[in-house]
């Protein structure tokens, strides 16, 4: 079996792990990221991480937990088993000869190699997911600002979108290429995407060899067993976040922004709006459940990813 078959067999199955542990700590994330401004003297929607949690619990079921993770459950082969081929086709270029191990550096540049290619999958995928998982709390915005009187109904149009109702995530996507620019409105937010995937990836990648290597004492790391390969995945994970994660919070407000009266005319003006508005902690709006979710998430990707690998021959 060649590389590249191994590669993206082993990804696809280490991506669909990733999903499963991961995806109610990222619905939490969006919905704290991407809920409104509140009004002067009012709270606002989520208190915190817990408060989230018990809301969308009471709303929606747990099901409102794996809300939109249709559509990266639908991608999912194709994220990871990209992430992971690219960067073993990289990892044959920048090798020196064949079978010597890379440097830590060196995996530095295969994982920003990888991080270009997954953010044209990722772009498209992450709008459909972060507008399902954001809409709740846009409607909810939206129903007590607009009182019968009409008063904070301005309030309300400046802190969100109108309430847009999507049924899944195909519904997301024909109301996209319908009402929003055609194919180019599923890939608005690229740019804080690569700026997100590019770096986030080197990080990942360099750290999760690093200490594989520091485990196993040398360059070695062949006979590191599952719970070394879980404690550097999951760290490795939690080293993506705390490199990128304000840009996550851009790309996810430009995603969900208004289509017809946006709020943001692009990443610098969402950076700018977000900082006068909310001060550096608006950039970090659901970094709590972003690294609780990050450890075990990509500790479970890494393991099945070499598992998996390892298991091809």
């Amino acid at each position: 079996m060649g590389d590249v078959a191994k590669d993206l067999t082993a990804g696809t199955v280490g991506g669909a792990a990733q999903l499963i542990v991961g995806h109610p700590f990222d619905t939490i994330k969006v919905k704290l990221q991407s809920q409104p401004v509140p009004s002067p003297g009012q709270p606002p929607k989520y208190s915190g991480a817990i408060d989230a949690v018990k809301q969308t619990l009471a709303a929606e079921g747990p099901r409102g937990l794996y809300k939109g993770m249709g559509a990266p459950l639908a991608t999912v082969a194709a994220f990871n088993a990209v992430l992971f081929t690219v960067r073993g086709q990289m990892e044959a270029l920048v090798r020196s000869e064949p079978g010597v191990p890379l440097t830590v550096n060196q995996q530095f540049v295969c994982g920003a190699g990888a991080g270009i290619a997954v953010s044209f999958l990722a772009c498209p995928t992450e709008l459909i997911k972060c507008r399902l998982q954001a809409q709740s709390a846009f409607a909810s915005v939206a129903a007590t600002t607009s009182g019968p009187t009409g008063a904070g109904t301005a309030t309300a149009a400046m802190a969100a979108p109108g309430p847009v109702k999507y049924s899944g995530p195909m519904d997301v996507a024909r109301h996209v290429l319908k009402s929003e620019g055609g194919a180019r409105g599923l890939f608005k937010g690229l740019v804080p995407t690569l700026a997100r995937e590019v770096p986030g990836n080197a990080i990942m990648f360099g750290v999760y060899e690093t200490i594989k290597q520091y485990l196993a004492g040398g360059s070695d790391t062949s006979s590191l067993g599952r719970g070394s390969l879980m404690f550097a995945g999951g760290l490795a994970g939690g080293s993506f976040w705390m490199i990128v994660y304000p840009t996550d919070v851009v790309k996810s407000v430009i995603q969900v922004d208004d289509y017809k009266n946006p709020k943001y005319n692009g990443s610098i003006s969402a950076f700018r709006k977000i900082l006068a508005s909310e001060g550096v902690k608006g950039l970090y709006k659901g970094f709590g459940p972003a690294m609780v979710r990050s450890v075990p998430a990509n500790a479970a990707c890494f393991l099945a990813y070499e598992v998996t690998r390892s298991s091809l021959g």
